[in-house]
């Protein structure tokens, strides 16, 4: 609700202002999706917590690679990993080199936004393609090793 003012303490000057708030109130997630015919409950990260207090916890270790380890296909998870390991030495070599995300699209002949999507670590934006242009480019040599699974 807005509501207007005027300040009759300046006579005839017209002085007005507002009473509302610019600042919107932050809106508390509801437990429960607002979407009609759906009743799924949404998880509570503090009553999770407060339910698993007491409980043993339980350590796994994983694979060598993380994407594995999160469910991804054997296929999409290798290449998930390649690329991951290709932006990580990328990233080093922008920061040892002590550049700016401007600095370092003008080296590379990218965009500033590009250089932010690689420091971020948005692997999906990027092909290793051009993250072995991009480590060429910075005179870094890349190895590429297979080996067969075990079956």
């Amino acid at each position: 609700m807005l509501r207007v003012v005027e300040d009759m303490s300046t006579k005839g000057s017209g002085v007005m202002y507002s009473t509302h708030s610019k600042r919107k109130h932050k809106r508390r997630p509801s437990t429960t999706s607002r979407l009609a015919g759906n009743a799924i409950k949404r998880s509570n990260k503090l009553a999770a917590l407060r339910d698993n207090e007491g409980k043993e916890r339980q350590i796994i270790h994983g694979s060598d690679n993380v994407f594995e380890d999160l469910g991804f296909a054997a296929e999409e998870a290798a290449s998930l990993k390649v690329r991951a390991d290709l932006m990580l030495d990328l990233r080093r070599f922008i920061q040892e080199q002590d550049w700016t995300q401007a600095e370092a699209a003008s080296f590379f002949g990218e965009t500033q936004p590009r250089i932010s999507n690689l420091m971020k670590g948005e692997i999906s934006r990027f092909s290793v393609d051009k993250l072995i242009n991009m480590l060429a480019r910075a005179g870094i040599q890349v190895r590429v090793e297979t080996k067969l699974n075990a079956a």
